[in-house]
């Protein structure tokens, strides 16, 4: 059984819904979903419904090699919450699927993101997902809600 955890915050200067749909819109994922700052979303799939499948691909820098992992939405409560599992693909598969909570806060005209992913195989596996969510929610900032 996996017990690592971590979290992660971030605060956006943006409506809590135009940051729920940047986690839910495929278009926008593929924006910003990826877990360093030089690589690319070239796959974002959702089926955004409790029950409902997300599938997201990541390629590094140059194309190759692509990191996917699938999952499942748990909970869906717009612009509220988000609850989905991980299972990563092909040779990143380790066998564990973790679950992710994305609350979204409102705090004024801005809004925090609280991400929560648990079930992580390993200490090692819980610090490389804090580098990559961290790179992630750079990449949101950068790429979608960046006023520069």
């Amino acid at each position: 059984m996996s017990t690592a955890e971590l979290r992660v915050e971030r605060t956006f200067d943006a409506s809590r819904e135009a940051v729920f749909e940047a986690w839910t819109s495929p278009e926008v994922m593929r924006r910003w979903f990826a877990a360093e700052h030089d690589w690319a979303t070239p796959r974002a799939e959702v089926d955004l419904r409790t029950g409902g499948r997300v599938t997201v691909s990541m390629s590094e820098a140059g194309g190759e090699p692509v990191h996917t992992f699938r999952g499942e939405y748990l909970e869906v409560t717009p612009p509220e919450r988000l609850v989905f599992t991980v299972e990563w693909q092909g040779e990143d598969a380790d066998g564990v699927v973790g679950t992710v909570t994305v609350e979204f806060r409102e705090v004024g005209d801005r809004t925090t993101v609280v991400l929560t992913h648990t079930g992580l195989a390993s200490e090692q596996s819980r610090h490389d997902h804090e580098d990559g969510w961290t790179n992630c929610l750079d990449n949101l900032e950068a790429r979608v809600f960046s006023t520069t």
